[in-house]
């Protein structure tokens, strides 16, 4: 892997190809374990990782993963992204509203279809 500026794979719903260039540039010469995770040393895996997933698609990782896991990971970058923005403690405090209902409503739908 090399420091390049090419543009990282982007996973999309269905899977999809990377191209030569993106694979010599993400993918490690040598792909090993080390302490559980897939990778070579201490490299930046992004680039392998997100070309792996475009290659899956994410429609396909959700169907093997447990779709409270998916619901988890979304909240937590919601909630991320809400303490990144600056806007009235008010407007705030009704978005964050709003994303708990959702959140607690997506759950309900999770466990129900997962029950």
């Amino acid at each position: 892997m090399t420091n390049s500026q090419l543009p990282l794979p982007q996973p999309e719903l269905e899977r999809a190809g990377i191209t030569f260039d993106q694979y010599v540039e993400f993918t490690p010469e040598k792909l090993e374990l080390w302490d559980g995770y897939l990778g070579y040393g201490g490299q930046n895996q992004l680039g392998f990782h997100l070309a792996v997933l475009r290659n899956m698609g994410l429609l396909t990782a959700i169907r093997h993963t447990e779709l409270s896991l998916w619901i988890e990971a979304l909240d937590r970058h919601l909630r991320e992204k809400l303490e990144t923005i600056s806007v009235q403690p008010e407007v705030a405090e009704a978005m964050l509203n709003r994303l708990n209902r959702a959140m607690s409503d997506l759950a309900a739908v999770a466990e129900y279809l997962e029950g």
